[in-house]
């Protein structure tokens, strides 16, 4: 099997924490491919944006159907349709999963990219922001993936991918509940593609290194960026953490292009597998 063009032609995903980094850029990857996409985040502005780019169904053109509409009543969805949704809120994301189906049509593919870093020494994290970051990074792919599990399920097929960390598997000074909730979101992954495996459902995780993101952005005070970037290459020292042998900060896509692999049938094969896309950066320990 080969990457293809139009290898997700037909069908159809949910990516969650689409408005910006990782999550737009695996939208942008699945679209590209033909996939249509309920694409969600906390923020509808970018989101809808994203949206707005894609206003086609290239499965509908391509067997000659005509022009596809926005999304309005008594139209067809374009290749991207754009939602809010809060993951911390169960019933909104069973609502979402729910319409997904009923907009798009069944959901072959889900992405949990929506997460939230809350960086401070244990010491110094406060009960709200432990409390947020398990909320959203943990909790909210538990909301998302059980509610396209039990559909995937009963279909018998479909692939659930979940953006993790590599800061799950090392552990990082300063990022105790970003990692603790990673590390969690992976092993609830495993276990719930160890449960749907007998039904035709992959479960995998993507855990990215340092990646040009707003979230890494973040972390990069008092410096400009290239002086901070060059610093995560080469590593500190002081703080227990090796540099990146690749020599360089993945971008969004890399990350992006490692979930549609999972998510595609060239993995058909691939479940309950962690893949580390970060450079060597921790060496795989």
């Amino acid at each position: 099997m080969t990457d293809s063009p139009w290898e997700f032609a037909g069908r159809n995903a949910l990516v969650t924490g689409a408005g910006r980094g990782i999550g737009e850029a695996v939208v942008r990857a699945l679209a590209e491919r033909g996939a249509r996409v309920l694409a969600t985040d906390l923020h509808h502005d970018g989101v809808r944006g994203l949206a707005a780019e894609y206003p086609g169904d290239p499965a509908r053109h391509r067997e000659g159907r005509g022009p596809d509409h926005d999304g309005r009543p008594g139209g067809h969805p374009g290749r991207v349709v754009a939602r809010a949704l809060d993951v911390r809120d169960p019933a909104a994301v069973e609502s979402a999963v729910a319409e997904a189906e009923d907009v798009l049509g069944p959901l072959d593919i889900v992405v949990n990219v929506a997460g939230v870093l809350h960086p401070a020494p244990v010491t110094g994290t406060t009960d709200a922001a432990w409390a947020d970051t398990f909320a959203v990074n943990t909790t909210g792919v538990f909301h998302v993936s059980r509610a396209a599990a039990r559909r995937m399920a009963a279909r018998g097929g479909g692939s659930i991918v979940t953006v993790a960390s590599n800061a799950a598997g090392v552990p990082r000074a300063g990022l105790s509940a970003y990692a603790a909730s990673k590390a969690a979101a992976v092993m609830f992954t495993k276990c719930l593609g160890l449960e749907v495996a007998a039904h035709g459902v992959r479960c995998n995780t993507v855990s990215p290194g340092s990646t040009l993101t707003d979230m890494q952005r973040a972390l990069w005070t008092g410096d400009d960026e290239q002086a901070a970037a060059r610093r995560v290459i080469e590593g500190d020292l002081a703080a227990h953490r090796t540099g990146i042998p690749l020599g360089r900060i993945a971008d969004p896509a890399d990350v992006a292009d490692a979930v549609v692999f999972l998510a595609s049938d060239r993995a058909r094969h691939i479940t309950l597998h962690d893949l580390y896309v970060d450079g060597g950066a921790t060496l795989r320990a």
